[in-house]
């Protein structure tokens, strides 16, 4: 079994094998060219975008914008990510319709090992994070590995979110929880 088929299952995997170091390596190469070419073209950025990750109509990332792989991110329509936005995809991230995101909202699909002897080994694990339609998060919010929130949320600005958020409520805090229904 490759080490990309482990990360996707979300099973112990070498980070650091050649072929994953190749992924990040080109993915981090395109976002660099998406954010040096921001000012001269939006044109000629969204078609770099495009390359990097799967987006539906209407998408609008500001940059910064950084990926590990790009890859394993789907987008769907009228997507708005304001600055500083990073996806750590070492698994799926999968964004629905409607969703905008405030500035330097972090969504990290890598975990690491509690036992330090697997860290020392390199290994880690990456789970998926699914995000509904009709979403929106708040400035300097992070989704950690694992997660899904359902649609037609509001996360306030600086949760954690740690745990699943069900639909139709705004959630809030550290850890993140539904403070009331929508």
């Amino acid at each position: 079994m490759s080490e990309k088929t482990k990360m996707l299952a979300g099973e112990l995997y070498n980070a650091f094998h050649p072929d994953l170091v190749r992924e990040r390596s080109q993915a981090k190469t395109l976002c660099r060219q998406f954010n040096d070419c921001f000012d001269s073209s939006v044109g000629e950025s969204l078609n770099i975008l495009k390359r990097v990750i799967a987006v539906g109509d209407s998408c609008w990332i500001e940059p910064p914008f950084r990926c590990d792989y790009g890859s394993n991110i789907a987008i769907g329509d009228n997507f708005y990510a304001n600055f500083g936005c990073v996806i750590l995809d070492c698994n799926r991230v999968t964004i629905g319709n409607n969703v905008k995101l405030g500035p330097n909202v972090h969504l990290y699909t890598a975990t690491h090992p509690i036992d330090p002897k697997l860290r020392l080994e390199g290994l880690e694990m990456a789970y998926p994070i699914a995000i509904g339609s009709n979403v929106w998060i708040g400035g300097g919010t992070i989704v950690l590995a694992g997660v899904t929130i359902g649609d037609n949320v509001t996360i306030g600005a600086g949760s954690i979110v740690t745990k699943d958020i069900p639909p139709n409520v705004v959630a809030v805090g550290s850890p993140c929880r539904p403070l009331r229904r929508v």
